[in-house]
């Protein structure tokens, strides 16, 4: 970059939602119960599944990774922009918003392909069951996390890379929540379509790919329990995959409205409303709804119940 540039390099100004002090401080007080309901919820599912040895299976090995990704990508936005609503100068230093975009984007494709995963073990469980325990094995289920985590990390490492070398011109008011990347590229003052091509590219292999494996996943589960001939045997199956599909509905479906189509993407402001839902709203839901239609975790959780409770009279006497 040349000298000229050199003054704004050093940090960028994100406008947020609002400039009414008001308004900030109610948003502060919302979004920081939001916040320890996120980081709580996913911390307590992680520990329940810890200490319950019913619950060591691939599904919830999964789950305790989604559970990670969830608060993680929470904690990558959330204290800033909290911090932000009572700041008066909303600064966020270059290698800081660098830092946030990586994280950010690669939490979210570490998600998409882990979704992905989730609904083939789905897909083996209803479909395939005598053979469940021996196809989804210790050494597979291992694979197929760190295959979620390098796919999403390196994805984000070369956006980052990309969007960070483009010219800005002085420009450093990012009118978004966060370094989101859409917002980071609309500061540049150079023709940014290769790098939009590129966001098509990769939101195609890391967003469509899983979706379309969702897809045919739940085509095949669907198909199978069509065809078990009690309403009780079908209701069962139905269950095994009920929460997987609405935490599959809430992830895609924001971001592929969100990336898909960055040309005709929504307003700002609706694009800032999108990233708060996929930031902060889908990882506080995800655990609850975990717990509220799953058999299994709300058995673990009364015996958790029940065993603290009987820790806690024997503490009394």
């Amino acid at each position: 970059m040349g000298t000229d540039n050199q003054t704004w390099v050093s940090e960028f100004i994100l406008l947020g939602l609002s400039s009414d002090w008001d308004t900030q401080v109610s948003l502060f007080v919302l979004f920081l119960v939001m916040y320890v309901v996120t980081v709580l919820g996913n911390c307590l599912i992680v520990l329940l599944i810890r200490l319950d040895s019913r619950l060591h299976t691939p599904m919830y090995f999964f789950l305790t990774n989604l559970s990670l990704v969830d608060v993680s990508y929470a904690t990558s936005v959330v204290p800033q922009l909290l911090a932000h609503f009572l700041a008066e100068h909303k600064a966020i230093p270059f290698q800081s918003c660098a830092a946030q975009l990586f994280f950010s984007l690669a939490l979210g494709g570490i998600e998409f392909v882990l979704l992905a995963v989730m609904a083939y073990d789905r897909y083996v469980a209803v479909c395939d069951p005598l053979r469940y325990s021996a196809i989804m094995h210790a050494a597979l289920c291992a694979r197929l996390a760190v295959t979620s985590w390098a796919t999403g990390s390196i994805n984000s490492l070369v956006h980052t890379t990309i969007t960070f070398q483009l010219p800005t011109c002085t420009n450093k008011f990012i009118d978004h929540i966060s370094c989101e990347i859409l917002a980071v590229i609309r500061l540049a003052c150079v023709d940014t379509s290769s790098n939009e091509v590129t966001i098509m590219v990769s939101s195609i292999v890391l967003l469509m790919t899983p979706f379309c494996l969702v897809l045919l996943s739940y085509i095949q589960i669907i198909s199978t329990i069509l065809k078990i001939q009690s309403r009780e045997g079908r209701r069962k199956a139905f269950q095994t995959c009920a929460s997987h599909l609405t935490v599959v509905a809430l992830c895609y479906g924001v971001a592929i409205f969100t990336y898909i189509q960055p040309h005709s993407s929504p307003s700002v402001l609706q694009e800032k409303l999108i990233s708060l839902f996929y930031a902060i709203l889908t990882p506080m839901l995800n655990p609850m709804i975990y717990s509220l239609r799953n058999k299994e975790v709300k058995g673990a959780w009364k015996k958790l119940f029940w065993k603290f409770s009987g820790l806690t009279s024997k503490q009394a006497i």
